[in-house]
């Protein structure tokens, strides 16, 4: 792999790192919830949100060790990135955080806002 290569694969890996604070255990038990499945755009024909799918990707990821990611796992990752970047910066401001559609949303996405908090 060119330098310039692994330097990006380290940068998009750090950056999903940061937007991913969720375990892959805590992610799965949370896309088996209705909570997790009511939220988020289908694309027609799907009964599976894209935010539900991107979060059972991203349990493949976390548990992927980082030799084996394919070019494909490191767009994802750089994707996941991206939405939860853009999506944090729509928190609601008088809404219930706790059960917002916005925190469930990002929570498909294996970012829980409130983790840590």
């Amino acid at each position: 792999m060119p330098e310039h290569q692994a330097e990006d694969a380290d940068s998009i890996r750090r950056e999903f790192g940061e937007a991913v604070n969720m375990t892959a255990g805590e992610l799965e038990e949370w896309l088996a919830t209705e909570e997790s499945q009511s939220v988020g755009q289908k694309s027609s024909g799907s009964a599976e949100s894209t935010g539900h799918e991107s979060g059972r990707r991203i349990v493949q990821l976390l548990r992927t060790k980082k030799a084996d990611l394919t070019d494909d796992d490191l767009a994802h990752m750089r994707k996941v990135h991206g939405y939860v970047q853009r999506h944090l910066a729509q928190e609601p401001a008088k809404e219930d955080v706790e059960t917002s559609k916005w925190r469930w949303s990002l929570m498909n996405w294996g970012h829980d806002p409130l983790k840590g908090k």
